[in-house]
């Protein structure tokens, strides 16, 4: 169990997006990079772009933009498991809890072809790659979703080649994309630059377990925009692995980074909010330094039961986030999701995550907790 005193919100270091930092990102972007890194490409789909994305409700610098993020995205394990009528439809239950300013997704699989590099083996066991066609793209745009991830353990599942492939179809569709090494992708929203940055423990994204390089590039991120959030893939994977503790986390030998240490050094260095995924369940969330920490947000979809649909593990969510531009928290929400019997996302009545949820917040940060009311609204421990 961890507990800390709640602190006081911690003052903004925000700097202006000044001159120098811009022609930084312009030089950077003239520069050569090696694939898989599209760091600091102006007007494609990530590095530092500028490019605003279609707003549902901020309309000036003053106000609160609102952030929606999912935990983990399969649509399906091509060629022989992929969703009836070739994905169309797929997200249809969910596009109204999407909805938002800003609408982030963690896409746990690549979009391409076999490129022939496929992580498993003909003969393996206990191995599992995912990928869907390039035009499932389309599918994540008709949902709403603006901005994917892909820093987490099967974004290279058919290597380099599938990895730029799936950041092709991405802005192929208009989509954004982050996690990349040093990758930050800046979108604007009702006139707030927002900053967002993948990380996990592999050597394809922004590294979770050397947490002084992941504080660089927060530092740089809160240079460039008025907020920065954090996507991160954390922690150990399984339907017992709901429980917030401190020290780090082991996988199958893996080191999956230590959650509470990693979150709260990134808000320490500018980070406005911490959208975590990777244990297939959700988690708890706490407020540090005022700012809101998603531990797990579970899974979202896993189509053609390309993700375990039973008990906890069918579990996700929808979180929404409202934040002022100086990156105060102005309000919350968890709206529970569950999957089908063949891995679609879709609505869950009975709210069974956002009681999992809170339970865990209660019991894994007593003092520093989120607070949910019935209808999943979220507040700060100490609102009152």
């Amino acid at each position: 169990m961890y507990s800390a005193a709640f602190p006081q919100p911690r003052p903004r270091r925000r700097a202006a997006f000044a001159a120098g930092a811009l022609l930084a990102v312009l030089l950077a972007g003239c520069a050569q990079r090696d694939t898989p890194d599209p760091v600091w490409r102006p007007g494609g789909g990530g590095g530092a772009s500028g490019s605003p994305v279609p707003t549902t409700g901020a309309t000036g610098k003053d106000e609160a933009v609102t952030l929606s993020a999912t935990g983990d995205i399969v649509m399906g394990m091509a060629p022989s498991r992929l969703p009836a009528n070739g994905g169309k439809g797929f997200f249809d239950e969910v596009k109204g809890a999407l909805k938002a300013d800003l609408v982030m997704g963690n896409l746990e699989e690549p979009l391409t072809t076999d490129t022939g590099t496929g992580k498993c083996g003909a003969n393996a066991s206990n191995c599992y790659q995912f990928r869907v066609p390039p035009e499932y793209a389309g599918h994540l745009k008709d949902a709403g979703f603006q901005l994917l991830n892909q820093a987490n353990n099967h974004g290279y599942d058919f290597g380099p080649q599938g990895y730029e492939n799936t950041q092709q179809a991405l802005e192929k569709h208009g989509l954004k994309h982050t996690g990349a090494p040093d990758q930050i992708t800046v979108v604007e929203v009702g006139g707030v630059k927002v900053a967002v940055a993948g990380f996990s423990s592999y050597p394809w994204s922004n590294s979770l377990v050397d947490i002084d390089a992941a504080k660089g590039v927060v530092e740089k991120a809160a240079t460039m925009a008025d907020l920065v959030v954090v996507q991160v893939h954390m922690g150990g994977e399984g339907s017992d692995k709901t429980r917030v503790r401190p020290g780090t986390e082991m996988f199958l030998g893996e080191n999956r980074g230590d959650p509470v240490k990693f979150s709260h050094a990134m808000i320490d260095a500018g980070a406005d909010l911490i959208v975590g995924h990777g244990p297939h369940v959700l988690r708890g969330m706490e407020f540090y330094q005022g700012r809101l920490i998603a531990y797990s947000l579970g899974n979202f979809a896993g189509g053609a039961r390309s993700l375990n649909p039973t008990g906890r593990l069918g579990w996700g969510g929808v979180l929404k986030v409202s934040l002022k531009p100086d990156g105060s928290f102005a309000g919350g929400s968890f709206t529970s999701t569950r999957m089908s019997s063949v891995g679609k996302p879709g609505m869950d009545s009975a709210d069974q995550g956002l009681g999992l949820v809170k339970q865990l917040s209660g019991n894994d940060f007593p003092r520093t907790g989120a607070r949910f009311d019935g209808k999943g609204k979220i507040s700060p421990p100490d609102a009152g």
